[in-house]
């Protein structure tokens, strides 16, 4: 991972497209979750995923991998970047609009600067990373700070689930790293088929889905979305940024998720957010900004065109 990498106008454009399409899937997953278990949400997304993936790849004559070793290393991958964050995501829905999820998400970015320090040979601090990160968690202490001093309840914990799911996708685009020389459909259909797999003996046991009511048109529409589109057709432009444009730049995408997710919140749920929630939001990008260089480069630039 190295934000070295500069980002391609279609890499910008796919940003943006999965922006839209994961800020879409917090409408689904409210929508999912008012009348289904997380955990069965969570599954059906993933397995959904796992079905249209395999007839992309079978229609692409694409080969899934047949060793140990990989299957091992896209279960770890569908662990880290599925089966935790979607069921802590769908958790916290229940208590949390889908706008300050998304808002919450939107840490993520922090959390890979901070991961990839220690973790990778590439990445490690420098002046502005550690001031982007600073200024980026106190933004999210902005968001939470009155709820904690207020209210010690479930909406409290949810908003810091929240924030785990930031450092388990930070975790996840580090460790997707390894799959650069694999197309993105068999690592998205290896993910996802691992996923499943995982999810099902949890499903059938916490869940018992034969005793649950059936689900309105609704919700159905809501899953078929959630496997459809923000699973198929995102982890798809997930993978290709990462091999293009690197796990720093690709986690950028969870500041531009709230936008259509706050919109679509509004529009769909008439959901509202309080004043703070939008700060810590600018805050947020702020951070971001003094984590990518751009503002430190042109005061740079300043200055030497005003020695000049």
């Amino acid at each position: 991972m190295a934000t070295s990498r500069t980002m391609s106008g279609s890499d910008w454009a796919l940003l943006f497209l999965l922006s839209v399409i994961w800020g879409g899937s917090f409408l689904f997953n409210k929508l999912a979750v008012n009348e289904l278990p997380p955990l069965t949400v969570a599954f059906s997304r993933v397995f959904g995923g796992a079905i249209w993936l395999y007839l992309i790849a079978k229609i692409m004559r694409q080969s899934m991998p047949r060793t140990r070793a990989a299957w091992l290393a896209l279960a770890g991958m569908g662990l880290l970047n599925n089966v935790i964050p979607f069921s802590l995501i769908l958790w916290s829905q229940q208590y949390i609009s889908s706008g300050l999820t998304a808002i919450l998400n939107a840490t993520t970015p922090l959390f890979t600067v901070l991961i990839a320090h220690f973790f990778t040979t590439d990445e490690r601090f420098t002046p502005g990373r550690i001031a982007g990160v600073l200024i980026g968690f106190s933004g999210v202490v902005l968001m939470i700070g009155p709820d904690l001093i207020g209210d010690l309840g479930k909406n409290v914990v949810a908003q810091i689930v929240m924030l785990l799911v930031g450092i388990f996708y930070a975790i996840s685009g580090i460790y997707g790293r390894r799959f650069h020389n694999i197309p993105p459909v068999i690592t998205a259909t290896g993910q996802m088929t691992s996923a499943s797999i995982m999810l099902l003996p949890l499903v059938v046991i916490v869940d018992r889905p034969w005793t649950l009511p059936l689900p309105s048109n609704t919700a159905l529409a809501a899953l078929f979305l959630l496997g459809a589109l923000c699973t198929t057709a995102a982890y798809l432009i997930f993978f290709r940024i990462l091999r293009r444009a690197g796990a720093t730049n690709l986690m950028l995408v969870t500041l531009l998720i709230p936008i259509s997710a706050i919109l679509l919140g509004s529009l769909v749920l008439g959901e509202q957010l309080a004043w703070r929630h939008f700060a810590g939001m600018a805050i947020i990008a702020l951070g971001l900004a003094a984590i990518d260089g751009r503002p430190w480069q042109w005061l740079t630039r300043r200055k030497h065109a005003a020695a000049a």
